[in-house]
């Protein structure tokens, strides 16, 4: 008997992967193992146990990867103060690199011949975990559903899901539903009323942020600590990454912190309107900008500024791991290691205001920038340092 062949499908347990996974079944007569990588989005392990048992999966993974997400791909843009088109902070760009190098990863474990996704034709994600795929296991085979099935709308999917017994959620009968991706660094929301950028943004959309109105009268403090360009701390008290996350997740939700209202250019070529919430990375990303205010020379802050708007469209586009990435990283963090110390932040109905920045750092000098007259700065040399300059016009 002719063994048979075996495909890893990135499985969240929702309807859509659920359709896919049985699709492969029977497109390819292969064995489907179920992956599901938890990187902190809301996730029933009971549910996905129960659906993917139904389907006749034989070997259903979930992996726990919240604080390797944290600390190496989450921090590093942090590092880089990655902002594409102005606001985006990239919380569904940096997910999917971890999943597909995990993807492969099993792949060649358990002698997989091909790796699947559940990304639209429309979307980016499906560059991102291919370009993923390519970088680890440019061998093994990727099969995109939305690319080449024939179940062309939503109506067809539910047909399908009908047909074979899969469970329906209530809000997806009928109509399109919201499309929400979530993990522990942001939730993104798209679809349906957003699709027209006219239509104002349903309150109930937002999942983990309050509305700045409803948000407390009173202010709340938080004191995030960095080591070699990294947050360690909160309020003094030492945290694993993803647990470092999740509490600044909780304190900028509550306090409103963390909404954008984007309408940004997909990678290929289509616009779309999304609703972001990214509340505890709203605060690093405040609080790092910060610290390294006090801490680091104004060239490689410059400089860091400059490759900012390419590193940030690098991550944007699926291009992680790409050369131009690492090369990047490396002007990133050339001088990570200066960048030691505290940013107190107070948190207000969805503001974010600086109270203080503590450093052992000298790179700030309290006589050279005094108003009072010292002899650590030579004026004299002002004249000539402008004239110089004069040159130039």
């Amino acid at each position: 008997m002719k063994k048979q062949k075996k495909i890893v499908l990135a499985y969240s347990g929702g309807l859509d992967t659920s359709i896919i996974l049985k699709w492969l079944q029977e497109k390819y007569n292969a064995e489907v193992i179920a992956y599901t990588a938890d990187i902190g989005q809301k996730i029933d392990k009971i549910k996905i146990f129960k659906n993917a048992k139904k389907l006749g999966v034989k070997k259903l993974i979930i992996e726990n990867l919240k604080d390797l997400f944290v600390k190496e791909y989450i921090y590093p843009m942090i590092r880089g103060h990655a902002i594409y088109e102005g606001v985006y902070l990239l919380g569904t760009s940096i997910a999917r690199p971890l999943i597909a190098k995990r993807q492969i990863s099993i792949a060649k474990k358990y002698g997989a011949y091909a790796v699947s996704h559940g990304s639209t034709g429309k979307g980016n994600d499906q560059v991102r975990f291919e370009l993923g795929y390519h970088y680890f296991g440019p061998k093994i085979k990727v099969i995109a559903p939305w690319r080449i099935w024939k179940l062309n709308s939503r109506t067809d999917l539910i047909k399908y899901a009908k047909k074979n017994k899969i469970p329906i959620p209530k809000d997806k009968k009928g109509s399109a539903p919201f499309s929400v991706d979530d993990n522990l660094f942001h939730t993104s929301t798209e679809g349906k009323v957003l699709e027209n950028p006219k239509n104002s943004v349903p309150e109930f959309i937002f999942q983990r942020t309050i509305s700045p109105e409803k948000a407390p009268n009173k202010p709340s403090y938080v004191t995030i600590g960095f080591k070699n360009g990294d947050s360690i701390t909160v309020n003094g008290k030492k945290l694993s990454p993803g647990n470092l996350l999740q509490k600044l997740n909780i304190l900028a939700g509550k306090n409103g912190i963390g909404r954008v209202d984007l309408v940004e250019n997909r990678f290929i070529g289509i616009k779309s309107r999304g609703i972001y919430e990214t509340p505890g990375g709203t605060l690093l990303m405040t609080a790092h900008r910060a610290i390294e205010s006090v801490t680091l020379d104004k060239e490689t802050m410059h400089r860091k500024d400059e490759v900012m708007p390419r590193y940030a469209k690098l991550i944007y586009n699926g291009y992680w791991y790409s050369k131009a990435r690492f090369k990047l990283q490396k002007i990133i963090d050339k001088k990570r290691n200066k960048v030691n110390g505290s940013v107190k932040l107070k948190l207000y109905k969805g503001n974010i205001t600086i109270v203080s920045r503590q450093t052992k750092s000298n790179a700030y000098s309290m006589k050279k920038v005094s108003f009072e007259e010292n002899k650590t700065f030579n004026k004299s040399n002002v004249e000539r340092f402008i004239n110089f300059h004069k040159k130039k016009l």
